[in-house]
């Protein structure tokens, strides 16, 4: 014998009709990426598209790579090399001492408001640079800064070797104030991902601390902490008005381009501070691309 299941009269019909708002408003949601999406067409794309099309102008107009070819020789190579030198250490130091920070954070259980001061303050400080920092390493670490005169005080010359903020050393710990708190940011809920089963499961099998962190702890972390150093290099790279107050506009590749397209250089000229700018935008291009790559694998953790 067969049993038949038939919906009440009505059923169907109301079941349609309280599923079409869903529908509807599911449809219509993509709406809400409007504003995201005309703000990636016109302060991003359109500017990428036009610094291309300049880099790839010659003096006369033609089509051609000669002011790429130039933007990656001379005085520009040397730029590129230093920016991608205190860059890169700037984001190692981050990436250390970030990590370590957020370790500890993590593990604050008590006073908790500990923990989100730790976290408040650097949102804060990971979002501070240009002048206000330029000109507080200025009072603290330069030739007549508070700091150096308590240094030598205690017969510690800080410049008597190759220290200078507008060194590389110099850079490193400047943009290390910033690239901390931002390491710490982007680490921490990664940490937080680690469950305790884990480490419960490693000391059931005979492992101890070192063997969990070499063998689970670590391994999980690594794309969150490379994504992060590159996120560091990326945000070193690209800063410009703390750099400005540090050094000349000959050493950094954002203050170069600032030069070529200031308006200081004869005609033609300004095709090179494009290419510059167009090279530039390839370094940030590959960055963000591995780094969009480790945070994926990263997430597999978070999930």
């Amino acid at each position: 014998m067969a049993l038949i299941f038939t919906n009440p009269p009505g059923e169907g019909g109301a079941v349609a009709r309280a599923t079409a708002p869903f529908t509807s408003q599911r449809s219509r949601s993509w709406l809400g990426l409007v504003p995201f999406l005309a703000f990636l067409v016109l302060f991003l794309i359109v500017p990428a598209i036009s610094v291309f099309s300049q880099a790839l102008r010659g003096a006369n107009g033609e089509f051609g790579f000669a002011s790429m070819g130039e933007a990656f020789s001379g005085q520009n190579l040397d730029a590129f090399w230093f920016s991608i030198t205190f860059s890169a250490g700037a984001a190692a130091v981050g990436t250390i001492l970030g990590t370590l920070l957020a370790y500890v954070a993590a593990s604050i259980t008590r006073p908790r408001w500990l923990r989100n001061a730790v976290t408040a303050f650097s949102g804060v400080a990971a979002n501070m640079g240009g002048l206000p920092l330029a000109f507080a390493f200025l009072s603290l670490l330069g030739r007549q800064g508070l700091g150096t005169k308590l240094l030598n005080g205690v017969g510690i010359d800080l410049y008597a070797g190759d220290f200078g903020l507008g060194e590389v050393t110099g850079l490193v710990t400047v943009y290390s104030y910033f690239n901390i708190p931002l390491m710490v940011l982007v680490i921490l809920p990664a940490i937080d991902g680690l469950k305790p089963a884990w480490r419960e499961a490693c000391s059931s099998l005979g492992g101890n601390s070192s063997t969990y962190w070499r063998r689970v702890g670590l391994p999980v972390l690594a794309p969150s902490i490379l994504g992060g150093f590159i996120l560091l290099f990326a945000n070193s790279f690209s800063a410009y008005a703390t750099a400005a107050q540090l050094t000349d506009n000959s050493k950094i590749v954002p203050l170069r381009i600032g030069f070529f397209l200031g308006g200081d250089v004869s005609v033609g000229e300004d095709a090179v501070g494009y290419a510059l700018a167009a090279w530039m935008i390839v370094i940030m291009a590959v960055a963000m691309i591995l780094y969009w790559a480790l945070r994926r694998r990263a997430e597999r953790w978070q999930s």
